[in-house]
């Protein structure tokens, strides 16, 4: 349909590129600290585990409030609170270069001070990821949210892709202005958010019905396509707030997200630490440690798509997540660096390739307040793993020397999620319109594809 390809296009090249900017800063933002490790736990006097702790603490904030910062974007508009969001986040994560200074003008210990500000920066960017996710519903029908949350959630590989390099290359402005180089990684890094804080605040749109930027077929169409589904959806059940928190759907979705956060957090703010430990310099860690992240920005792209196209979720989430178990706890068998890596970027595939999916599931029968509420406690409860994985990484480094144990670890949670997905009910034909828009493979009528 000539209407539906060309309306699906330019709400796709309105939206997405700017919101993977956007998720590329946050999630930079929120793992720079992987980087900032290489020199800062040597500063701040901090052990495996004080950094594992540190590291993890922001997902403790992040889960309290979560729920409420969703439901406030829900009332207020996306437009605002993504805009404050972004704002305030920009502001926290520019201090952690100044906690050596607040430590001496608080009294506080440097540790202490960086368990602070990681806990306010959770604080400050709960909310943006769900939120986002949250908006992608309310202008992508269900046949288009696989690729779309896929090319969205790309900002997290590319994140460390393009700034892991970047990262180690700050860190060689060790002493420029008297700071150290990771002092410069947070407040070069940081910059970016403030900025389009103002650009969100002018750009977003917070609803079709108000996307002055389509033509008036392109907006009556897609506000009536909506609606189709939301009707379609809550002719099934019509969750309130309350049952969509508490919903045995949710948790367990939520128990798959926290085993694919486990796999990827765990990874990921120690990554660079086990990287440099195979003799390199800061630049050449930064360029090693994103090639898991290259094929997970492939596989995100390609499983989101795959996932779209055979309208089916479950196995595609399960088999993504046995893939990152199988491939990480094979890592923590393998002393060659070349090979370690190898199996790390298998790894990659499989983290990364799962989260896309994951998220299409809340979205097939959640609707309206429900659904704000139901995805914003799916990522905060996901995301207590984000703790757990990094201070489990961190306190088996300090108890056993090394980190195959913690590999190991990250590995059987991936294999939790993936056995919770199996076990999912999931009903694919409420991701279809009341109509029966979906399709199965190009060339059925109701999907355009671009």
């Amino acid at each position: 349909m000539e209407l539906e390809a060309r309306t699906m296009k330019r709400v796709t090249v309105r939206l997405v590129p700017f919101l993977i900017v956007c998720y590329f800063i946050a999630y930079l933002d929120r793992v720079n600290v992987g980087f900032a490790a290489l020199q800062m736990n040597k500063a701040l006097g901090l052990s495996a585990s004080a950094f594992g702790f540190g590291a993890g603490i922001f997902f403790i904030a992040y889960f309290f409030f979560e729920v409420p910062s969703n439901l406030l974007l829900e009332k207020f508009g996306a437009r605002r609170w993504i805009a404050r969001i972004m704002f305030t986040w920009g502001l926290l994560a520019g201090a952690m270069a100044y906690i050596p200074h607040i430590a001496q003008y608080t009294g506080f210990s440097a540790a202490h001070v960086f368990y602070g500000l990681r806990v306010l920066l959770g604080v400050a960017e709960a909310g943006f990821f769900p939120g986002v996710i949250f908006l992608l519903t309310l202008w992508f029908p269900a046949a288009y949210r696989g690729r779309v949350v896929g090319y969205f959630m790309a900002a997290i590989p590319l994140s460390t892709v393009i700034g892991g390099p970047i990262s180690g290359a700050l860190l060689s402005m060790d002493g420029f202005g008297g700071l150290a180089g990771w002092q410069w990684v947070y407040l070069i890094e940081a910059a970016p958010a403030l900025l389009l804080a103002f650009a969100v605040w002018f750009y977003l749109t917070d609803k079709p019905a108000d996307a002055t930027w389509l033509a008036d077929d392109e907006r009556e169409w897609l506000v009536a396509r909506q609606k189709q589904e939301r009707e379609h959806r809550e002719a099934a059940h019509a969750f309130s707030v309350k049952e969509a928190l508490f919903n045995r759907r949710v948790l367990a979705i939520a128990l798959i997200y926290f085993g694919a956060n486990a796999t990827n957090y765990g990874l990921s703010f120690f990554l660079p630490q086990i990287v440099k430990s195979f003799g390199l310099t800061n630049l050449q860690t930064g360029f090693v440690t994103s090639l898991p992240y290259i094929v997970g920005v492939i596989s995100m792209v390609y499983w989101g798509r795959h996932s779209d196209r055979k309208l089916e979720r479950k196995r595609h989430v399960a088999f993504a997540l046995t893939v990152a178990a199988v491939g990480i706890a094979a890592s923590a068998g393998l002393d060659n660096p070349v090979q370690k890596m190898i199996a790390l970027s298998i790894a990659g595939f499989g983290i990364f390739g799962c989260l896309p999916v994951i998220w299409t599931l809340p979205a097939a029968f959640l609707s309206g307040a429900a659904a704000a509420g139901g995805i914003a406690a799916i990522n905060s409860l996901g995301n207590l793993a984000g703790f757990f994985g990094p201070y489990a990484m961190g306190w088996i480094k300090d108890s056993t020397g090394g980190f195959g144990a913690g590999l190991l670890c990250l590995g059987g949670a991936g294999l939790v999620g993936a056995a919770a997905a199996l076990l999912l009910h999931h009903d694919t034909a409420l991701e279809t319109s009341a109509g029966g828009a979906q399709r199965e493979a190009p060339g059925r009528p109701g999907v355009a594809e671009y």
